[in-house]
């Protein structure tokens, strides 16, 4: 199991295209840094994919979701980052 303290959304599109080095970098630009047991949850602009990264302490996680009917309920673009601490 991979331990999740905080989850962060970036509000502003991510091209799905993108691999692990994009997304992290993403990750830096927008939050400041990937920090340990932290999910970082980015979307395509049609929210209908959804891009999950984890640093989960040793290594990072970089999990895909797509729908195939409807679409995520997303925060505009523009937005502040969204932040929930689990605990």
């Amino acid at each position: 199991m991979i331990r999740i303290d905080e989850v962060w959304l970036a509000v502003d599109p991510l091209d799905m295209r993108a691999g692990f080095d994009t997304a992290l970098a993403r990750v830096v630009t927008v939050f400041g840094a990937a920090h340990p047991h932290h999910a970082y949850l980015f979307a395509n602009r049609q929210a209908n994919r959804l891009n999950v990264l984890v640093r989960d302490g040793i290594g990072i996680w970089l999990a895909a979701r797509q729908l195939n009917l409807g679409r995520f309920v997303w925060p505009h673009a523009g937005s502040e980052p969204k932040h929930h601490g689990l605990t």
